[in-house]
C-alpha cells in the first residue's frame, strides 16, 4: 500500500510527476524557475486542455453544419484552443491551492508544486489570476451572449474543488465545467443556445463522468486513506458497467444532436468511430492497473478528435457536392 505520509518519496523540481508525459520540455528545457508554475498549469499534461477543448470543437462543427458553412470558424477554433489552455491552467492552479493538503496525502499528487513546497500559495494565486485575465481577453473576442455564457461557467469552476469532500460524484461537477464548450461553440456562431447545443453539452458531461471515473481508478487506495470521494470508489465493482452507461448516454445524445442539425454520412462516420472507441475503452477497464487506467483515460483525446474531424469534414463535404 502506498505510504500516505507527505514525508514519503517525492519527486524533485525537475522530475516528471507520475501522470505527466515523460521527456516533456517542461521537465527538460524550460527555465528552472518557471517549471513549478508550468506544472501548476499542467502544461506537461496536455490531455486536460484537449478534453476541455474538444466539446468546443464538437459544437463548432455542429454549428457549421447547421449554418451551412463549409467548415467550423477557424478563428473561433483558435480562440477556443488558446482559451482552453489558459483556463484549464487557471482552474488546475485554483484546484491545487484548495487541495494542497489533500494532495500531500496521495502518492500521485504529493510531488505537485504546492504540497512539495516548490511554490507558495500566494505565488500560485497570483499565477492563477494572470492566467484568468488572459483567458478573459480571449473571451472578449466573442459575441456578447458568448461572453456572458463564458463568465457564467466560473461559478461551476469555483465549487468543483470542494465537491470531492461532499459528494461521491465530483466527476459530475467536473463534467458541468469541462463540457461548457459544448454551449459556447454553438453560441459563438448563432448568439443563442438551441437544442443541439444542449444535447452536445449533456453528451460531453456523460463522457466526462465516464473518462474521469477511469482516471480516478489510479488513486483508489490513497483516496480511501485520505477520505477523498470519487465515482470510482462509489461504483466499486460495478465501475465497468457505470462507465459503459455513461459512454452509451454520451453516444445517444451526440447522435441526436447530429440528427437535429441534419448531419450527413461523414458526420455519422465520425460518430461511429467515436462510439466504437468508447466501446473499446469499456472492454479494457476490468483489471486495469494504474498505468493502464491512465492510458485508457488519455485515449479519450483520440476519441474526441475522431468526432470533431467527422463533423468538420461533413461540413466541408457539403460545400464540395
Amino acid at each position: 500500500m502506498p505510504d500516505p505520509s507527505p514525508l514519503g518519496a517525492m519527486p524533485g523540481r525537475d522530475a516528471p510527476l507520475p501522470d505527466a508525459l515523460t521527456g516533456h520540455w517542461v521537465d527538460t528545457t524550460a527555465p528552472r524557475a518557471t517549471r513549478p508554475f508550468l506544472k501548476l498549469a499542467r502544461i506537461e499534461r496536455p490531455i486536460g486542455w484537449w478534453l476541455l477543448l474538444l466539446p468546443c470543437w464538437w459544437a463548432a462543427g455542429l454549428a457549421a453544419i447547421a449554418a451551412g458553412q463549409p467548415y467550423p470558424n477557424p478563428w473561433h477554433c483558435l480562440l477556443f484552443f488558446i482559451g482552453a489552455v489558459l483556463m484549464r491552467g487557471a482552474g488546475c492552479t485554483f484546484n491545487d491551492i484548495i487541495d494542497r493538503k489533500l494532495d500531500a496525502e496521495v502518492a500521485r499528487t504529493r510531488g505537485r508544486p504546492l504540497p512539495s513546497g516548490q511554490v507558495t500559495a500566494k505565488a500560485a494565486a497570483m499565477f492563477m489570476v494572470a492566467q484568468a485575465l488572459l483567458g478573459f481577453v480571449v473571451l472578449l473576442q466573442f459575441n456578447r451572449f458568448t461572453i456572458i455564457l463564458g463568465i457564467a461557467s466560473l461559478a461551476i469552476v469555483a465549487i468543483y474543488p470542494f465537491m470531492k469532500r461532499v459528494t461521491n460524484m465530483p466527476q459530475f461537477v467536473l463534467g458541468l465545467a469541462f463540457s461548457w464548450g459544448g454551449l459556447m461553440g454553438w453560441s459563438a456562431v448563432f448568439g443563442r443556445l438551441d437544442a443541439p447545443a444542449y444535447l452536445i453539452y449533456a453528451a460531453a458531461i456523460a463522457w466526462t463522468v465516464g473518462y474521469d471515473t477511469i482516471y480516478a481508478m489510479q488513486d483508489l487506495e490513497d483516496d480511501v486513506i485520505a477520505g477523498i470521494r470519487s465515482s470510482a470508489r462509489y461504483f466499486g465493482d460495478h465501475t465497468r458497467e457505470a462507465v459503459a452507461l455513461c459512454f452509451a448516454l454520451a453516444a445517444i445524445l451526440t447522435g441526436t444532436a447530429i440528427w437535429l442539425v441534419g448531419g450527413g454520412p461523414v458526420a455519422w462516420l465520425g460518430f461511429a468511430a467515436f462510439a466504437g472507441h468508447l466501446g473499446r475503452q469499456v472492454t479494457r477497464i476490468n483489471g486495469a492497473t494504474a498505468p493502464e487506467a491512465l492510458r485508457i483515460f488519455r485515449s479519450n483525446r483520440d476519441a474526441g478528435l475522431l468526432l470533431a474531424a467527422g463533423l468538420a469534414l461533413d461540413a466541408a463535404s457539403r460545400s464540395l457536392f
